[in-house]
């Protein structure tokens, strides 16, 4: 059986002779000559892009939108993709087949190549608490698949970029990828590079999965458009925004009771607007009453003139769907004011317990794609914190990882499975059709299946602030 390895490109090409590791420096270095090969030249080369890039949002103004306070996470990314050869722009397809089976006079044992873009971060707070656990809960996954054997035999092996939670970065990184000959992308962490990466994967019909970009547009082309075309090559492991909101508006009702409603969120992020109007339309719909509606811009700390608007209204719940640093500063500066509403939030919310005081967090809820606790997730539990040396799971991006990589690597097993050629396009329309056809697919977070617009259908896990702890509580 040939030994299909899966390693990190952390390691060095002496140990690895296939893995390749592009450092922030190297990246920045290459800038120019990349200028040529990147995502934007390709984009012009294709007239769909310029058709689309009329009625789109521009991917540095994605970013932008994305990388608000909240949105620290931009950051630092992973994206992993499976790589087979370095000859040309792509792979040659025959000699994929060589290297993947293990043709030993161009590779030590057979292999597939995951490439891992990784963000590292300007802030080391935000690497631990987004990129690093979006890595290590892939990793954990692809680890365990080669320790039984892998794919068909044959290891996966990681390869990690670095695109410093930047569109541009992120699909010139892509292209080095492709340089190298790939099968299927992971990531990005975050909905900005995500956006960009996936414009250019679209193009090549390259297999893509994501653990936590949540926005529409990042399958959808145009989100806006009920009939926008989808990008059918692109999957994601996490809920969308609209269906955190909705859902948000959902229990302040039928779990709250709640009568009356005030908003909390971050303009110019997709994310915090995306969850902020599906919560306020399904709420309205529902019979809530929006009683006051504060917003912060990208950088403010001090919220104590909102919360102090906000607990004049006196209302039921305040819908805060932004990041747990300014949960934690807006919760305490509402108790401050004097307001006693039960605070609600989306995802973003997960280690808000870090932030504020337990007595001034109790009874906060959220929803989230994990259930922490739970039988479902107690062997990754024990896994990762073996793994990783670490006391508790960081939060609800390492398990979504690890369900986005089983995703994956579910596609490359039907593709393996059929026999076919490794890089060449039946193969990845084999892995792409294998995740859109699954049904009731076991994760961790849950069982997988996928709606018209590759968003995972699933329950949100209810998480409850008790006694200075995030408990899980139902799923809902």
């Amino acid at each position: 059986m040939a030994a299909y390895e899966l390693s990190a490109a952390r390691r060095s090409l002496e140990n690895h002779v296939f893995a390749q590791r592009i450092t922030p420096a190297e990246l920045a270095g290459r800038r120019d000559e990349l200028h040529h090969v990147g995502a934007y030249s390709r984009r012009a080369r294709h007239p769909t892009n310029q058709q689309r890039a009329e009625r789109e949002v521009p991917d540095s103004q994605q970013h932008e939108q994305r990388h608000g306070a909240g949105e620290i996470a931009g950051r630092f990314e992973r994206h992993i993709a499976v790589h087979h050869e370095v000859i040309g722009r792509r792979a040659h397809h025959g000699d994929v087949v060589g290297r993947l089976r293990g043709n030993a006079d161009q590779v030590q044992d057979g292999e597939g190549r995951i490439f891992d873009d990784g963000l590292r971060g300007r802030d080391p707070h935000v690497l631990a608490q987004y990129g690093q656990p979006v890595r290590d809960g892939a990793m954990l996954y692809i680890n365990q698949l080669n320790a039984n054997g892998g794919i068909n035999g044959k290891q996966v092996k990681v390869l990690e970029y670095d695109d410093k939670g930047d569109g541009v970065e992120a699909v010139n990184a892509y292209n080095l990828a492709c340089d190298n000959g790939i099968t299927a992308v992971f990531g990005a962490t975050l909905t900005g590079p995500t956006i960009a990466l996936a414009d250019a994967t679209y193009e090549d019909n390259m297999p893509q999965v994501t653990a936590s970009a949540t926005a529409a547009g990042v399958t959808m082309i145009d989100p806006d458009d009920a009939e926008s075309e989808i990008r059918p090559n692109v999957f994601r492991a996490c809920f969308i925004d609209p269906y955190q909101g909705e859902k948000m508006a959902n229990y302040a009702v039928e779990k709250l009771s709640a009568k009356t409603a005030a908003i909390f969120y971050q303009t110019g992020s997709d994310y915090s607007e995306g969850l902020m109007n599906a919560f306020v339309e399904k709420a309205k719909a529902l019979g809530i009453e929006i009683v006051d509606s504060e917003a912060f811009a990208d950088g403010d700390k001090d919220f104590k003139a909102q919360m102090t608007n906000i607990a004049a209204a006196a209302p039921d719940v305040v819908f805060a769907p932004i990041y747990y640093a300014e949960a934690g500063l807006a919760i305490t500066a509402a108790r401050a004011a004097g307001c006693t509403a039960t605070f609600m939030g989306g995802d973003g919310f997960g280690s808000v317990k870090n932030y504020a005081s337990a007595d001034d967090l109790e009874g906060s809820v959220y929803c989230s794609g994990y259930a922490p606790g739970t039988d479902s997730v107690k062997q990754f539990e024990e896994d990762y914190k073996a793994a990783y040396n670490v006391d508790e799971i960081p939060n609800m991006f390492a398990p979504l990882a690890y369900d986005a990589a089983m995703l994956l690597c579910e596609g490359l097993k039907a593709a393996e499975a059929q026999g076919l050629t490794a890089g060449t396009d039946e193969y990845k329309q084999a892995v792409i059709d294998a995740i859109k056809t699954m049904d009731g697919t076991e994760g961790i977070t849950g069982s997988y299946a996928f709606d018209e617009f590759n968003n995972p259908i699933k329950p949100v896990a209810i998480i409850e602030l008790t006694g200075g702890n995030e408990v899980y509580q139902e799923m809902f």
